[in-house]
């Protein structure tokens, strides 16, 4: 007798159908029942074989070990087949969630609370996982095949899955509410321009100047807070450098989609075990400089780095990008400041506001509206420098709605920024009627 016999799910039928009642009690016993046969099944093949079973003969060995149940319904059985193997190969009950493509970020505070975005706005789901355990060893899977781990004495654990999504998991004790996972995800077909347009991020007007000055090889930072779409805007400025130009990305997670033909992808590593091992985005940015790269785009600058990113658009490397959390473009310049003050150089103010003034050509802030959606609010120029203050123009501005207004306007300043110059001597021109 094979242990799905020792499980009576036949004591009450619905009097209409003449099925067995669906008792979610059973059926949750059922699962974990097949679930472990399923397991032992798997190690015994990896024992003999030295490989992991295949997708379909693991949705084989599921169908018949549950085949041999035959009173339970046709439709449960799929459900629990599917259920099973997203246990063992995928994501347990978040797979429903990985598959929908409206959902941008999926956030599990413990096993019984989780979240998503769509479209902006952040909604309550009825998907739960069981308990702790499976929750812990989803998220085992996720990071094991990066060489990383998590438990007590590393809680809190950064990674990526290989569609691209951004991982980010933390487990008691640093956690109080049991094992919380969030996911960022993106789009498998990347955004274009046109699609932000489609959006209201931005104008025709706006785009076609922020194509010509990554085209005209300007030191561009964007400038945002979390989840205002900044990698998102960067992997599509991106889109605009040359293919016959060598790019190197720098991110802490590889998430930008460049689909030139020169691109060199370097990704941080953390430390092991061990805290040893260690490659951060610092050491990464300078190791770039002796790879002849033509253009260095980081995904974030949040440290030290800031210092060598400067130093790499002062230096030769113009046409640069990144990105950095700031509120708006005020903000991005004096965090700028701070994040070159922790390279430990011991620099004087005075100092690295010239670095600064002259490595930048340029800050794009992008900002989550009370709505949900993501826009461009201001384009600004950095102009150079009056006494100890970098001086800033700006080029592009969002107003605001006002009140018994629907939605806001984007609005052109009147002014020509003086990196037009620059662009010229690149080879690309610009249009009068951008700035009117």
């Amino acid at each position: 007798m094979g242990l799905l016999d020792k499980i009576d799910i036949n004591k009450t039928a619905d009097s209409k159908s003449g099925m067995p009642a669906q008792n979610p009690e059973d059926f949750s016993a059922l699962r974990a029942k097949i679930h472990m046969e399923v397991v032992e099944a798997l190690n015994k093949h990896e024992d003999r074989q030295g490989k992991d079973m295949s997708e379909a003969d693991t949705r084989a060995l599921i169908d018949s070990i549950l085949c041999q149940n035959e009173s339970l319904p046709r439709t449960e059985r799929s459900r629990i087949a599917q259920e099973i193997y997203d246990q063992i190969r995928g994501l347990g009950p978040l797979e429903k969630l990985m598959f929908d493509p409206t959902v941008t970020e999926i956030m599990v505070n413990g096993p019984k609370n989780i979240f998503i975005e769509r479209k902006g706005k952040i909604i309550r789901t009825n998907v739960v996982f069981d308990d702790e355990e499976q929750l812990l060893n989803v998220i085992d899977r996720i990071v094991s095949p990066l060489g990383r781990h998590v438990d007590e004495a590393n809680p809190m654990v950064d990674a990526r899955l290989s569609d691209g999504s951004r991982v980010n998991a933390v487990i008691p004790p640093l956690s109080l509410k049991g094992p919380l996972l969030t996911i960022r995800r993106f789009s498998k077909v990347p955004l274009t321009v046109n699609d932000l347009i489609g959006f209201g991020s931005l104008t025709y007007k706006m785009a076609s100047f922020l194509e010509a000055c990554v085209k005209g090889r300007l030191n561009i930072v964007i400038s945002g807070g979390t989840g205002s779409g900044k990698t998102t805007l960067l992997n599509i400025l991106s889109s605009y450098i040359p293919h016959d130009e060598r790019i190197i990305t720098i991110e802490d997670a590889a998430e930008l989609q460049l689909r030139q033909d020169h691109v060199l992808t370097l990704e941080s590593r953390p430390a092991n075990l061990e805290g040893k091992g260690q490659i951060s985005i610092r050491d990464l940015v300078r190791n770039a400089l002796r790879m002849r790269p033509d253009r260095i785009v980081v995904g974030e600058v949040r440290g030290g780095e800031a210092l060598d990113m400067l130093q790499a658009m002062n230096t030769g490397h113009d046409g640069s990008m990144t990105t950095g959390h700031a509120n708006t473009s005020r903000d991005m310049l004096a965090r700028m400041e701070t994040m070159v003050l922790m390279a430990g150089m011991n620099l004087p103010l005075n100092a690295i506001r010239s670095q600064i003034a002259g490595a930048i050509d340029l800050i794009v802030q992008q900002s989550r509206m009370r709505d949900g959606s993501r826009k461009i609010i201001s384009i600004s120029e950095i102009v150079g420098m009056e006494g100890d203050v970098i001086t800033t123009q700006e080029i592009f501005t969002y107003e605001h709605p006002k009140i018994g207004e629907n939605a806001g306007r984007f609005i052109a300043t009147g002014i020509k920024p003086r990196c037009v110059e620059k662009m010229a001597d690149n080879g690309v021109g610009v249009r009068d009627e951008w700035f009117s």
